[in-house]
């Protein structure tokens, strides 16, 4: 591969991109380890694929924000480096696939000159923070959250506290009660909040922590049901200090804070974090929400080419399902149903060049894989939607039963099992053809996911599926596990959906006309679908579906997944989305090295706190090698204090003064001066020294042996 060189300004920018492109250059001259590299380029957005020899790319749109501008660049990027679609996720990223690991280097140069970034996509980072998309537009608003989804984003990108924890953090902003950012399924979930202190109104945030989907879901506990908005930054901050410490590490099915909070109990979780307020280099961090670019409207009177609407009452359900009006007086909210989230960049070209005039220029992804464009004025929604019926996007029925959510599974994904999108697009005809109406019913979600890990979020829906396969007569045959009953409650409260059968995937329309004619046919007035459901029972629905589970009368098309020609076969990889574990001696204590050397960037930068970090990491990682090296597996930060300890201090076989414990833990009882840190890093480099002078002597007599 040849070398490149960037024309961007931001000299970090630059750094990480170049870095980037030395390592795959090491990567394939076979000096760093697949292991090494794979978690090198996950945490710059770069994810294997199922098929081999491509990436997807993650593109991070904090807060699902992108202007026209930007979006036209990642259609650009689209075509010059992949296949010309954008997909959109359930975390407001835009993915795009089939890209060539050597040029992923340039691909990001090109999207960060405007302002788009790939870092911490993915990998055991902080991955992308989600909102509401109507902050700043929506009616039931406190305030708008999105300075404060900014502010965090822009805080803890690059920062060393969260750049290898033991798993992904997810954070979620919802811009009111209603809780459409869904809260409640987040590592951290915040809701804005007005208090009156001595007349004066003061923001704040109800915080909730630990919450999660995936194979074990868990829903977040209250941690602050008011917290000031200066001390947001620093809280979160706190409980990333202690996630990263006593976080899981060996187990990466175990390793998310949900389960650290289930084997510690909020209260002792609660005091670890509050032991790490001395260390933080900002004890309080406010946040000037009124210096944010706020969204400007267009103007008023732009001259608009001559158009016509062909089908005058689908504009009206359009209208009536798809818009709003918001806070601002006087301009309106314009949703786009994008299919399966898939929408090309020639149809993205071809609506920003022609929607400019008469939108925002702030068009936000939104958590079911549409869009929402701002600040329409009523009398041009009709050229809005004359374009997206040009474009044939003029789908009514946002967030209603007939948008379905789904990942993209066994499409691109290594861990799907069985097709997520062939059936969200089969159940979509069944609700289009059989219950057009349903097009008006925003009350149940349908959202499907390839696997049990829910990135398609099934496991909060009202009528969830996830891939899965069955045995018959020795075949195996594509097959949907069915969950029911999930959904938001609000203000942070949300409903887990209960698993109740499993079925042939080609099953998966009858169970959805089973569902909603018996939904039909014998709720009671004004009963919602969650209600008619906790009034039924699980039992009752399993009973109503267990005829679609026979597997005594198959057809062979029973055994070929929808959108496939081929008999099904269960080919699940090695899923990359929570990063992966290295565990190998000499890397482990290349890494070390290379955290001092950050250590030393950072006091150049007068970065004392930063420094100090990168100095406890090389203190954790050192000792980790040294353990890992005789034997002895660590599962947390935590953990590698104690057994160092036990194995090498108090043994004699690697002294420190006094204890390891009271040297690494120094990092929390002391402010984060410049004296400390450049005494802090002179220890760290000290046993870092002395580390590999016995890994070395150890190595030169077992040579001699």
């Amino acid at each position: 591969m040849q070398s490149f060189r960037t024309e961007l300004e931001n000299p970090i920018v630059e750094k990480d991109i170049i870095e980037l492109e030395q390592k795959i250059r090491l990567y394939r001259e076979g000096k760093m380890t697949d292991e090494k590299f794979r978690s090198l380029r996950l945490a710059r957005g770069v994810y294997g694929q199922r098929q081999q020899g491509v990436q997807m790319v993650r593109i991070k749109l904090p807060y699902g924000k992108m202007t026209l501008q930007q979006w036209k660049r990642i259609s650009d990027i689209s075509d010059e480096y992949s296949t010309g679609n954008l997909h959109l996720t359930t975390r407001q990223d835009i993915q795009i696939h089939f890209v060539s690991l050597d040029r992923t280097p340039e691909l990001w140069a090109k999207l960060e000159l405007d302002d788009i970034t790939l870092r911490e996509a993915c990998g055991n980072t902080v991955r992308n923070i989600t909102a509401s998309d109507t902050a700043g537009i929506d009616p039931n608003e406190p305030f708008d959250v999105t300075p404060y989804a900014d502010a965090a984003f822009r805080y803890f990108l690059r920062n060393p506290i969260c750049q290898d924890m033991g798993r992904k953090f997810k954070m979620a902003f919802s811009s009111s009660e209603k809780d459409t950012a869904l809260t409640f399924m987040h590592d951290l979930g915040a809701i804005p909040k007005i208090r009156i202190v001595d007349g004066k109104e003061v923001r704040g945030f109800k915080i909730l922590v630990g919450g999660g989907l995936g194979a074990q879901p868990y829903l977040a506990k209250v941690a602050f049901e008011f917290l000031e908005t200066d001390q947001l930054i620093p809280y979160i901050e706190s409980l990333l200090r202690v996630f990263d410490r006593h976080g899981e590490r060996s187990s990466r099915h175990k390793a998310r804070l949900k389960f650290l909070i289930q084997k510690i109990g909020i209260e002792e979780f609660e005091r670890l974090v509050k032991e790490e307020h001395k260390a933080l280099k900002s004890k309080t961090f406010p946040i000037d929400y009124t210096a944010y670019a706020e969204t400007v409207p267009q103007a008023a009177n732009p001259v608009l080419p001559e158009f016509s609407i062909r089908d005058t009452k689908a504009f009206e359900a359009w209208k009536r399902t798809n818009t709003f009006e918001q806070k601002q007086s006087g301009y309106f909210g314009a949703y786009i149903r994008v299919p399966l989230g898939n929408i090309s960049s020639v149809t993205s070209r071809a609506l920003l060049e022609k929607l400019g005039p008469v939108v925002a220029d702030d068009v936000r992804v939104t958590v079911n894989q549409g869009l929402l464009l701002k600040f329409i004025r009523p009398e041009h929604l009709s050229y809005v939607y004359h374009l997206l019926e040009e474009n044939n996007l003029q789908a009514a029925g946002f967030d209603s039963v007939a948008d379905i959510t789904a990942c993209p599974g066994t499409d691109t994904c290594n861990l799907g099992i069985s097709s997520s999108t062939g059936i969200a697009a089969a159940l979509e005809d069944v609700i289009r053809d059989e219950f057009p109406d349903l097009i008006y019913n925003n009350d149940i979600k349908i959202k499907i996911s390839g696997c049990m890990n829910s990135c398609g979020q099934h496991g909060l829906a009202h009528i969830g599926f996830h891939g899965s396969s069955m045995k018959s007569g020795g075949r195996v045959l594509p097959a949907l596990q069915v969950l029911l009953g999930g959904g938001i409650v609000g203000d942070g409260e949300g409903r887990v959906s209960d698993k109740v059968l499993k079925v042939p995937s080609r099953k998966g329309p009858d169970v959805l006309r089973a569902l909603l004619h018996d939904y039909e046919s014998n709720r009671q007035s004004g009963e919602l679908f969650n209600e008619y459901y906790d009034r039924n029972g699980e039992k009752y629905f399993y009973e109503l579906l267990k005829p679609l589970a026979d597997l005594t009368a198959l057809s062979d098309g029973d055994f070929i997944d929808w959108g496939q020609a081929e008999t099904f076969s269960t080919a699940i990889g090695v899923g990359e989305c929570a990063g992966v574990m290295i565990d190998l001696i000499a890397t482990l204590l290349f890494e070390a090295e290379e955290k001092l050397d950050w250590a030393a960037q950072s006091f150049a930068k007068n970065a004392w706190a930063d420094g100090i970090y990168h100095s406890y990491a090389c203190l954790i990682q050192t000792a980790k090698s040294i353990l890992l090296d005789e034997n002895v597996n660590c599962n947390t930060q935590h953990g590698i204090i104690n057994d160092f300890d036990k194995h090498f201090v108090e043994t004699g076989k690697l002294p420190v003064e006094g204890t390891f414990r009271a040297l690494v833990l120094q990092i929390n009882q002391h402010e984060p001066t410049e004296s400390f840190a450049k005494q802090y890093f002179q220890q760290a480099k000290a046993f870092y020294d002395r580390a590999q002078q016995y890994r070395t002597a150890r190595q030169s007599a077992a040579a001699n042996a």
